[in-house]
């Protein structure tokens, strides 16, 4: 699995940040996201995902939607202590059952080209924690495919998440994690809503 998360800024430019997921990580709708023993800083991050239908390599911003065989709705529950204890994301995205995958595969035909204009949003115990559309996407699919085939070839069945709009618990004042008996929703409009209890390890 693929995943790539919001805009990283340095001092000269914005920059997309990738990183891998595996799949012990991955939780299903309705089954619990799991706050491991050693951190209390689990936090919501509403995307949407992708689901690539067909081998895709060099492709470009006219072929590259062609390549993507659905599209459904991703919680990229991340660490944040242990996300930044090292120079790379990865370890933080990666505990055991943090990442929420679906519940539906939408075909692109059944929705706008890339998902554009979408509204996005994420709910914790009902009180809405992000609310944005995917018009204002930083990157949109389109272009996230262009870049990754640039460097490697993605293969049926991998998925690629997307990003998360501004609301995370983290960055808020004070900030908010999720914790054991929490409910967290994540709604894609026309895709649907993707729900999850949290639990402890």
């Amino acid at each position: 699995m693929l995943t790539m998360p919001k805009k990283v800024v340095t001092p000269d430019r914005n920059i997309q940040v990738f990183f891998m997921r595996g799949p012990s990580s991955m939780t299903a709708h309705l089954s619990p996201i799991v706050r491991p023993k050693v951190s209390d800083k689990l936090d919501y991050e509403a995307e949407l995902a992708f689901v690539v239908g067909k081998k895709a390599r060099h492709l470009t911003l006219d072929n590259a939607l062609d390549c993507v065989a659905g599209y459904s709705i991703f919680n990229d529950g991340s660490i944040r202590d242990y996300q930044r204890k090292t120079t790379q994301w990865t370890i933080g995205k990666n505990f055991d059952q943090t990442g929420a995958f679906g519940p539906w595969l939408v075909t692109p035909d059944e929705l706008p080209p890339g998902c554009h204009g979408l509204n996005i949003q994420s709910r914790l115990n009902g009180q809405i924690m992000q609310n944005a559309n995917t018009k204002d996407f930083l990157w949109g699919v389109a272009e996230t495919i262009v870049l990754i085939t640039e460097c490697m070839t993605l293969e049926p069945g991998d998925v690629v998440i997307t990003g998360t709009p501004a609301g995370v618990g983290y960055a808020r004042t004070p900030p908010v994690f999720m914790k054991p008996g929490d409910i967290c929703e994540i709604e894609i409009e026309s895709i649907g809503v993707l729900r999850n209890s949290i639990a402890d390890e």
